[in-house]
């Protein structure tokens, strides 16, 4: 396996500007295993604390929160611990909140210490503890992207061109666009790819994708008695089903209530599981600024754990030739949201215009050196984009569409329209970060 991201967390262990870094994602995206198998051989030693296995060592954040202090419990069970040679890595820190305020102590008496930390479900535990702000910096990692799954499986080729659109054999795109069709159903989980690259077997995946979603499952456990479970269960299954409509909070789950449901709503997209996509004005920048909160729709954390929890009869979806007819479109809505998520910006809107006579509406809005781009997802000709070319007319600070399809890349530069192949997603945006999974210090609260 390799991830995007690599460059950025070996980068954090050589500057000199660094803070303790703390890894965020949705589980089972691979944050344990970036810090193990990758940070890790960086250094003469290296020590695990796992806080949510070994809580007879919540102990030494008790007391007090003093590096010192702490190191001295802690190394009674781990061994040395050497500034400038061990990478201390506190993971599953959420079981813990105490342990996360001790990091900005690490920074400001211990800064010699490199020292990292991972977890799932950390806005729960930022909710009770004062958040170490501007002490501490963050890496978002997100299920495999598209690339990366052919990366993982030996098709560097094929994983180049997804970043080269402009590519006119149309051989290697269709080529390229069949492979997309097996990602669609083994998604970026990265057991899941493991599991694909190693066996070969769809069956397999599909056995492995029903692990996870079970402990995703087992995990609303963890949230009560914040809301109830049976409404938590009950939005899951229909929010994941809905990927790519306008959503309701009340249309979500008839038997609780417009509160009950939004509160289970609002749990899952802090648990990253799901992702909320609200509408807005694309008048100017920054599109955040002019969200409709009662208008927004939702993706899923992955689109392999998407198709799996909808049940799709895989036989009959997967022959189909265009993939926006699988799903009736909604695998390639996921796909380009995740693609969205993972390789440009942690904030997704779409557009929907303001008339109660209209309901014109646009998929995904991209930035790109500053300015604003709509994306649509479509199988049909540009003749059929009437809500595209009705946004485009409406914004003039919009310079041009992207059209993502099953197709070649092609420009109609008198509609102002680029079509797209529908794998090259990552090129339709600012990528200043790679993978989108660059290193933050912002105040962590604002963006959950």
């Amino acid at each position: 396996m390799k991830r995007l991201c690599e460059k950025q967390i070996l980068a954090w262990a050589k500057s000199s500007r660094r803070k303790p870094l703390i890894v965020r994602g949705a589980r089972q995206v691979g944050k344990t295993w970036l810090v193990e198998k990758v940070l890790a051989t960086e250094f003469d030693s290296f020590v695990t604390v796992d806080l949510e296995t070994r809580k007879d060592l919540h102990k030494y954040f008790e007391r007090n929160l003093e590096p010192v202090d702490i190191l001295k419990g802690i190394e009674f069970v781990t061994g040395r611990i050497v500034e400038g040679k061990t990478l201390l890595f506190f993971d599953e820190i959420q079981a813990c909140p105490r342990a996360i305020m001790a990091l900005r102590y690490f920074y400001e008496k211990m800064p010699g210490l490199h020292v990292i930390a991972a977890g799932s479900l950390l806005e729960f535990a930022f909710g009770s503890i004062s958040v170490p702000v501007g002490r501490v910096q963050y890496l978002y990692l997100y299920p495999m992207t598209f690339y990366e799954y052919l990366i993982a499986l030996g098709k560097d080729v094929m994983a180049e061109l997804t970043l080269n659109p402009k590519q006119d054999d149309d051989y290697l795109v269709q080529e390229t666009l069949l492979e997309l069709k097996n990602y669609f159903f083994v998604g970026g989980m990265p057991e899941a790819v493991k599991v694909y690259r190693d066996t070969g077997s769809l069956l397999e995946v599909f056995a492995t994708q029903s692990d996870l979603l079970d402990s995703y499952r087992e995990d609303f456990s963890k949230y009560t008695p914040s809301v109830d479970i049976a409404c938590l269960d009950a939005v899951f299954f229909s929010t994941a089903k809905s990927v790519g409509e306008q959503l309701q909070y009340t249309n979500l789950n008839l038997a609780h209530s417009y509160q009950t449901n939004h509160k289970a709503f609002d749990l899952l997209a802090k648990a990253k599981i799901l992702h909320k996509v609200p509408s807005c004005d694309p008048s100017g920048l920054p599109l955040g600024a002019s969200v409709n909160q009662k208008k927004f729709k939702a993706c899923f954390l992955d689109i392999g754990l998407l198709q799996r929890l909808c049940r799709l009869p895989v036989d009959i979806e997967m022959a189909h030739e265009n993939l926006l007819a699988i799903y009736r479109g909604k695998l390639a809505e996921q796909f380009v949201a995740q693609e969205m998520l993972a390789w440009h910006t942690r904030e997704l809107f779409y557009w929907a215009r303001n008339s109660k006579n209209s309901n014109a509406e646009v998929d995904y809005l991209t930035v790109s050196h500053g300015e604003i781009f709509p994306v649509e997802v479509k199988s049909g000709p540009s003749g059929k984009l009437k809500s595209l070319h009705l946004m485009l007319k409406q914004y003039s600070n919009c310079p041009k569409g992207f059209v993502l399809y099953s197709g070649s890349y092609k420009e109609l530069p008198e509609q102002k329209l680029i079509f797209l192949p529908l794998y090259a997603t990552p090129v339709i945006g600012d990528r200043e970060q790679v993978g989108g999974s660059g290193i933050y210090e912002k105040e962590i609260l604002s963006l959950a």
